[in-house]
C-alpha cells in the first residue's frame, strides 16, 4: 500500500472560477479547514496577482499548521521571488513554478523557443530552491506537449532541483487510458533520478474526465494529486478531492493506494466552501451533494432498510453526512414511507400505514417530492379508522 499525496489548490486554481475569489480572510478560514481536513499541501494561492493576494497567502503561512503550504509562480524572477516572501513564515514551504509547454504556448501565448523554455525552466527552479523547502513544476498544457520535449523539460526541471513534477491535463483534453501513459512515460524520463522524485496529476474537467483522469494517473504511479473541494475552478472544474478520495478509500485493494484525509470531514469541509464563495453543490454532486445518500424508489429503500451495502458503497457518516435520507415520492414503497414517517415521529403500520401509503401516492403524483407537512397531515388522515374522513384544511390546501 502506497501513500498518495493531496495537493489542494481550491484557494489558488478553484479560486480562478468565476464567483469564486475569496478575501483574505476567508481565505485563511477555508485553509484552516482544509488543514483539519487533512490536506497534505495546500496552495495558497499565486503571490504575484497582487499585494492582496500575497499578503493572503503570508497569512495562511503564518497561521496555518499542518500542511505545506505553497504559492504558484511563473517561471520568472520576480514571480519566485513574489512567492519566496509570501511564503517566507510557513513552517514548511513549497514553490510551485510553471510554465508552458504545448507547442500552441510556446509560439503563440509566451512566444519563445522550446530551448528558451527549459533554459527559463531551469533558471527559476534554481532560484526557487534556494528559498523553499521544495520545488514543484508543471509544464502547463503537458498533454498537448510533444512527449520528447515534454520528457526534457522535466528532465531539466529535475536537473535544476525540483523534486516534485507535475503532468497538468490544463485544458481537459486527454482521456484517461491517455493520461496513463502520459504519466508512464515522464516516470520512464524521470527514472534515473534519485528515488525522492516525485510525479504529480493535475486534471481539469472540461470533458467532465478530471477524476477518471487522476486516478488513471495515480494506478500508472504518481504519487501526488491536485485537486479542489467540490471539483470547483477554471471552466468546467477541476478533480474533485471528495471524489478522488473516496474512489481511492472505496477501492482501495484495486489502486493498493491511500491518502491521509479525514474522510468525515469532507461534508463540512464542502459546505464551508459553499458558505464562503456562494457557489452551490448540486445535488447530484457524488459524496457531497444532497442526493449523495437519497433514497427515493421504493426498490432502493427496501434494500436499504434490509442491508445498507444493498445500494450504499460508503456509509454516509464516513464522510460527514449525519445519515441517509429516505425521499418520499410517487415511486416510494410503503417501507420507505414508514422509515420517513418514523423519523418524523409518525409511527406507522397494519391498516394506517397502508391508508398512509395511498394517500401519499396521491399526493406523489402532484408534487415531486412530499414535504415533511405532507407527511403529517397524511399521518392526521391515515390514523382515522374511516379512510373517507375528509383530510385536515392544511393538507387539502396541499393537495389542491
Amino acid at each position: 500500500m502506497r501513500d498518495v499525496q493531496i495537493f489542494d489548490t481550491t484557494l489558488r486554481d478553484g479560486e480562478q472560477a468565476p464567483g469564486a475569489a475569496l478575501p483574505a480572510a476567508s481565505k485563511l478560514a477555508f485553509a484552516q479547514a482544509l488543514a483539519e481536513l487533512g490536506v497534505d499541501v495546500i496552495e495558497a494561492g499565486f503571490a504575484a496577482a497582487s499585494e492582496g493576494e500575497a499578503r493572503a497567502i503570508r497569512e495562511i503561512a503564518t497561521r496555518v499548521e499542518g500542511p505545506t503550504i505553497a504559492a504558484l509562480a511563473r517561471a520568472t524572477d520576480a514571480d519566485v521571488d513574489a512567492a519566496a516572501r509570501a511564503l517566507a513564515p510557513a513552517r514548511r514551504k513549497r514553490i510551485h513554478v510553471f510554465i508552458g509547454t504545448s507547442e500552441i504556448h510556446l509560439e503563440r501565448k509566451l512566444r519563445i523557443t522550446p530551448i528558451e523554455c527549459i533554459e527559463r525552466t531551469e533558471r527559476a527552479v534554481r532560484r526557487a530552491v534556494e528559498h523553499a523547502d521544495e520545488v514543484e513544476f508543471s509544464a502547463e498544457d503537458a498533454t498537448r506537449t510533444d512527449i520528447h520535449f515534454l520528457g526534457a523539460v522535466c528532465q531539466a526541471a529535475a536537473r535544476a532541483g525540483a523534486r516534485i513534477i507535475n503532468i497538468p491535463d490544463t485544458v481537459g483534453y486527454a482521456q484517461p487510458q491517455e493520461y496513463a501513459k502520459l504519466v508512464f512515460a515522464v516516470r520512464g524520463a524521470l527514472a534515473s533520478f534519485n528515488a525522492g522524485l516525485r510525479v504529480s496529476v493535475h486534471c481539469h474537467d472540461d470533458l467532465g474526465l478530471a477524476v477518471a483522469n487522476t486516478l488513471a494517473g495515480i494506478e500508472a504511479g504518481a504519487q501526488q494529486a491536485h485537486v479542489c473541494v467540490n471539483g470547483i475552478g477554471e471552466r468546467g472544474g477541476n478533480a474533485s478531492l471528495e471524489e478522488v478520495v473516496m474512489a481511492l478509500q472505496v477501492r482501495r485493494e484495486h489502486y493498493q493506494a491511500r491518502t491521509g484525509v479525514r474522510t468525515e470531514r469532507l461534508v463540512p469541509t464542502s459546505r464551508i466552501l459553499t458558505e464562503l464563495t456562494g457557489i452551490p453543490v448540486q445535488p447530484n454532486k457524488a459524496v457531497v451533494g444532497a442526493n449523495a445518500f437519497a433514497h427515493a424508489s421504493g426498490i432502493h429503500q427496501d434494500g436499504v432498510l434490509k442491508d445498507a451495502g444493498t445500494y450504499e458503497i460508503m456509509a454516509p457518516e464516513s464522510v460527514g453526512w449525519e445519515s441517509r435520507r429516505f425521499v418520499v415520492t410517487k415511486l416510494s414503497g410503503r417501507r420507505g414511507l414508514a422509515a420517513r414517517m418514523g423519523e418524523l415521529g409518525l409511527f406507522m403500520e397494519g391498516d394506517a400505514l397502508d391508508r398512509a401509503y395511498a394517500l401519499a401516492m396521491r399526493r406523489g403524483d402532484e408534487v415531486h417530492e412530499l414535504s415533511d407537512r405532507d407527511l403529517i397531515d397524511i399521518a392526521a388522515v391515515a390514523r382515522r379508522r374511516d379512510p373517507t374522513v375528509p383530510a385536515p384544511a392544511s393538507f387539502e390546501t396541499a393537495a389542491s
